[in-house]
């Protein structure tokens, strides 16, 4: 009886705060098209009073303290409800959020986590670097102290709504003696800072979501570290578990559901070739699979369970049906997919040209098939040669 009267509760909040869910809302995918903050910000802001966005964060960090059971009717009610493009919070509401949760001193959750929760500041990964490839332990950016702080400098590469966000995750080699893994130390950056600059990058479908951050002496107080000193790649391994996990319970392809492509091959009229609706269908059997995992992912998190190396493969998954929805929709529209000026094809054009980034973004279909590989089937290891040798003795 409590699960009802909290069901009654949140349904009759979400009826006051926000409007049902329409079948014909618009298709989005990872703000693909899109750069308004404004609708994300004022939705988050509606449910943060009553912490009703990340239910089992603490109550003094702008979580209600819910069980894992509870917020799984608080997120049943709220699917009923239309959500904006929430992609921008993204990163701090399910990456950078539950690692602070986990990870943070007392004082910098409750200093980060509530803006967070209220859609107040965006948080964007400073991981990535343009010469450590996919070898996220092989970071040269720099982190030297400076009295009662540090001061960075360095070079980060694809880091999501970099442009726009108020804080970076960030890590940085603070020890080039020891070996690799052990010389990182993960900050909180405040992206204001002098010495922080940033380049967006432009992509084909015309987002400039992605960018470069250049770090000339930017200074991080000591305060702002996460985590001991040198113990970063576990702070960043809390951080990639979540981030898996999140893009598989999430699910890679938003809101492309895969009854919009089938009302798609009826209102084009092609539903009567039978090769193209065999492939429309294999799609929206994958769909329906992909789903089905995302719910089976999503039980693990309402669940308290840390994220797993299962995020891999849901992440795979999403990636290769996200693809597949979008290639069928391309050979229902045809040339006009890419070519025509019809508006109903304005929104497949967009997520055509974003499908590539999915197989990139929150780690490569390659580092994924790694860790499914090793950590999943228990195959051997790819050879690594330099993980034990000092960092500053490996060729860079």
């Amino acid at each position: 009886m409590e699960r009802d009267g909290l069901r009654a509760e949140a349904r009759g909040e979400f009826a006051r705060l926000l409007m049902p869910r329409r079948r014909d809302d618009a298709v989005t995918v990872l703000g693909a098209g899109a750069d308004d903050l404004a609708p994300g910000r004022g939705f988050l802001a509606a449910l943060a009073p009553g912490g009703w966005a990340v239910p089992t964060w603490p109550s003094d960090c702008g979580g209600r303290g819910a069980s894992a059971d509870d917020a799984a009717v608080i997120g049943e009610e709220l699917a009923r409800c239309a959500q904006p493009d929430l992609y921008p919070f993204l990163v701090g509401l399910h990456v950078i959020g539950p690692t602070l949760v986990a990870l943070a001193t007392p004082a910098q959750r409750r200093r980060w986590l509530p803006a967070i929760a209220a859609g107040t500041d965006i948080w964007c990964q400073l991981f990535s670097e343009p010469g450590a490839g996919s070898d996220l332990a092989n970071v040269s950016t720099r982190a030297e102290r400076d009295g009662d702080g540090w001061r960075v400098t360095g070079q980060k590469v694809w880091s999501s709504r970099a442009a726009y966000a108020t804080h970076g995750f960030l890590l940085a080699r603070s020890d080039p003696g020891v070996a690799k893994h052990a010389g990182i130390t993960a900050f909180a950056l405040d992206m204001a800072a002098p010495g922080v600059e940033v380049r967006p990058l432009r992509q084909m479908n015309g987002d400039a979501h992605f960018s470069e951050v250049f770090l000339d002496e930017a200074f991080v107080a000591d305060v702002d570290r996460i985590g001991e000193i040198g113990a970063g790649w576990a702070v960043a391994r809390t951080a990639l578990a979540n981030e898996r996990g999140a893009l598989s319970a999430v699910g890679t392809g938003g809101a492309v559901s895969s009854s919009r492509l089938l009302a798609l091959t009826r209102t084009e009229g092609r539903a009567d070739d039978a090769v193209l609706v065999d492939r429309v269908i294999g799609a929206h059997v994958g769909a329906e699979v992909a789903r089905l995992t995302r719910l089976r992912a999503r039980a693990r998190a309402e669940a308290g369970r840390t994220p797993g190396p299962e995020g891999s493969g849901s992440k795979l998954a999403g990636s290769a049906t996200f693809k597949g929805l979008v290639d069928a929709a391309c050979a229902v529209l045809g040339p006009s997919a890419v070519a025509g000026d019809r508006e109903a094809t304005d929104e497949w054009r967009t997520l055509f040209l974003t499908a590539p980034s999915v197989s990139i973004r929150g780690g490569t279909d390659e580092i994924q098939r790694n860790i499914v590989g090793e950590r999943v089937l228990g195959l051997p290891a790819e050879p690594r040669v330099d993980t034990e040798r000092p960092w500053r003795d490996v060729p860079h």
